[in-house]
């Protein structure tokens, strides 16, 4: 049994942590939603009482309010079109650096920060490396297409579910007022063609495969003892 799983939550903060040490003085940065980035935005608040001036650019309400909490300055797209990097979690990362997200219903707001972003920065813990990315793909919609999106999903070979709300009746609202239908496929062969595909259809905002940000990403891989970064 390795030091990650050991202890999950000291890989998440050291992989954390060790993306905040990457940040430098004056950037604006883009701050994934989920447990890891938590980890970030809290050692970049000891770096900022220490003198850090910096400006984040949040992907969902819950980062926003734990960013304010932190003293983090926040900012947005509007104001900075093109920053300087984006650092988040991931719930799936295959050898390729391609990535499945949307685990936490933020995915259409992480990729346009990630789009923006000079340089991506993903960390994890070991867990979230896998050989092949898996088949459960998440998949934002607007409500009024719900009925067409599934079943052309499902044409797609995928069983399509609608995601339900925890402690609410119905389904999951994302921060952009649409529903997440959960994907999932037996097998994922060509990610980059299945999220192309999926992005074709009338309705679907975003997916949770993100497969064009190879060439500027960079991983971290949180271990109790030490981190690994790839490349």
């Amino acid at each position: 049994m390795d030091s990650t799983t050991r202890d999950p939550a000291g890989a998440k903060r050291a992989a954390g942590y060790k993306a905040a040490e990457m940040v430098k003085d004056g950037m604006v940065i883009g701050l994934g939603t989920g447990s890891t980035v938590m980890y970030t935005m809290e050692r970049l608040s000891q770096r900022i009482k220490k003198g850090l001036a910096i400006s984040g650019i949040p992907t969902s309400f819950q980062t926003a309010m734990r960013a304010r909490e932190y003293g983090i300055p926040l900012t947005t797209l509007d104001d900075h079109p093109v920053i300087d990097l984006a650092i988040d979690g991931a719930d799936e990362v295959d050898p390729q650096l391609r990535l499945i997200k949307g685990r936490g219903a933020a995915h259409t707001r992480e990729k346009c920060v990630a789009a923006a972003a000079h340089r991506f920065i993903v960390v994890v813990d070991e867990q979230k490396m896998v050989a092949r990315l898996d088949g459960l793909v998440p998949v934002e919609i607007v409500p009024f297409a719900i009925r067409p999106v599934m079943d052309q999903l499902q044409n797609m070979g995928c069983t399509p579910v609608l995601r339900e709300g925890v402690k609410k009746d119905g389904p999951v609202i994302t921060d952009n007022g649409n529903f997440i239908i959960d994907a999932r496929f037996k097998k994922i062969t060509k990610p980059e063609k299945l999220e192309a595909a999926i992005g074709l259809i009338p309705g679907v905002v975003e997916s949770g495969l993100f497969c064009g940000f190879t060439h500027k990403t960079t991983v971290i891989i949180g271990g109790e003892k030490r981190c690994r970064i790839i490349p």
